[in-house]
């Protein structure tokens, strides 16, 4: 470790965020075991990866994290199984949808058709993930339970009581019918106040509950953006990805 000190960038930090120290005009690819070295631990399964929030100095072109249980070291070679698989640009949004499907396959075997003595079959899908890794939607199908509808997955970073940053998430599970008209309500509030974004401009906002959720919703320079507060998460939901998640379980469940 002592002996590679000089060939790869260092690591701070600052508040619950990590940081990349480069070297002015380095580049580097690296790949992390586990961060316990540097005084902090995010327990998430090895099998998953997540990226943390990097401040890049240098034309550095990707950091990829990979957490393992055991106490490891920082190498300047990345692992050639992922290398490729994520880029900076879309980073977040695959390892949404990555995370949400392996992790939803489990909420909706316990907590949607439930336990069963015999074969049940389900398929599940992404339908699209927010550029922020913050909400995912998918949708399952199962035949054997006659059970169909929209999942959202909501993804952010957590603190603990000692500090310690860990990825948190939930879902909440909206059958076909509700997830239906769910969508047709915010179609409607988006058109009955189109005049009111236009007008308005960027200051302009409504909010409203639906079920146990409350929708934020303003006009940005980008388009249409709505936040989605449930529990204690805030999610934002951007135009795009709602668009497509609409679309794409229409298509699904009809």
């Amino acid at each position: 470790m002592e002996a590679n000190k000089a060939k790869v960038p260092t690591l701070s930090m600052s508040g619950p965020s990590l940081f990349w120290s480069l070297p002015k005009g380095a580049a580097s690819l690296v790949q992390i075991d586990t961060c316990f070295t540097f005084g902090l631990h995010y327990p998430i399964q090895s099998d998953t990866f997540f990226m943390s929030r990097i401040l890049f100095q240098g034309p550095l072109i990707a950091a990829l994290f990979s957490f393992a249980p055991a106490l490891g070291q920082v190498q300047a070679t990345p692992s050639p199984s992922i290398l490729g698989s994520i880029a900076a640009s879309y980073a977040a949004k695959e390892f949404s949808k990555e995370v949400a499907v392996y992790r939803a396959k489990e909420f909706v075997m316990r907590e949607i058709l439930g336990p069963s003595s015999e074969v049940v079959k389900f398929d599940i899908d992404p339908l699209a993930a927010s550029s922020s890794g913050e909400l995912t939607s998918l949708v399952y199908q199962s035949a054997t339970k006659s059970k169909e509808g929209l999942i959202l997955g909501f993804f952010g970073d957590r603190w603990n009581a000692q500090g310690v940053v860990y990825q948190g998430y939930a879902f909440k599970s909206i059958p076909k019918e509700k997830a239906l008209e769910m969508l047709a309500f915010i179609d409607k509030q988006l058109a009955d106040n189109s005049t009111y974004f236009i007008v308005g401009g960027e200051s302009a906002n409504i909010y409203f509950q639906y079920d146990d959720m409350i929708f934020l919703i303003n006009k940005t320079s980008g388009g249409i953006k709505t936040r989605v507060f449930w529990q204690d998460f805030d999610a934002e939901w951007e135009d795009v990805a709602y668009q497509r998640t609409k679309k794409r379980l229409m298509k699904k469940l009809n």
